[in-house]
């Protein structure tokens, strides 16, 4: 489900991140690493709204890098995030 959107798809069609042991968060390409895991769809509404809304900090109860939202976007996108 999508942490965002809060939709059931298949995983395939999601992103995994992990929060590990040392509270960084990471983006879990295999769906197998250790540690708590949240999922965001593909959609690039619930890629923004996840930034804007801040929300892995919400979801993994730490503060969230904005290098790890630019990961996210760079994974689904192909690029960082345009400055204005």
């Amino acid at each position: 489900m999508c942490v965002v959107c809060r939709q059931l798809k298949e995983k395939k069609e999601m992103l995994r991140l992990v929060k590990g042991a040392d509270d960084n968060i990471i983006i879990d390409i295999t769906s197998k690493a250790p540690g708590r895991g949240a999922y965001i769809c593909d959609n690039p509404e619930c890629v923004e709204k996840l930034r804007k809304k801040k929300l892995l900090g919400k979801i993994f109860s730490c503060a969230v890098d904005d290098g790890v939202y630019d990961a996210i976007e760079e994974a689904y996108f192909g690029r960082g995030r345009e400055q204005d």
